[in-house]
């Protein structure tokens, strides 16, 4: 786990110490996590499966709420992740330029 660390003991996710490439493969508490597309330092991993509805912790915080199932190692990000503070900063159909 040398490119994650955890900000906070009570964060649900993982953060990324520098950018990860498609294809590669990390592990998290002994499992290992093949890595779907490249993403940057300071991105989200789930510490741990986060369930639909379930609080998303960082810096010991709740940031906000998942909007499906999140499995360990998947990357907790707009897709699956919504504010419960800004909501024009989460994923939402509502704000897409038609």
């Amino acid at each position: 786990m040398e490119k994650l660390y955890k900000i906070n003991d009570k964060d649900n996710v993982y953060v990324l110490k520098e950018p990860v490439l498609s294809g590669e493969l990390i592990e998290i508490d002994g499992n290992p996590i093949r890595i779907p597309y490249d993403m940057g330092r300071g991105h989200k991993l789930a510490a741990s499966k986060i369930q639909k509805g379930e609080k998303v912790i960082k810096f010991g915080m709740k940031i906000g709420s998942a909007t499906k199932e999140i499995q360990l190692g998947e990357h907790v990000h707009l897709n699956n992740l919504k504010s419960d503070y800004l909501p024009t900063y989460s994923k939402d159909e509502r704000f897409d330029n038609k």
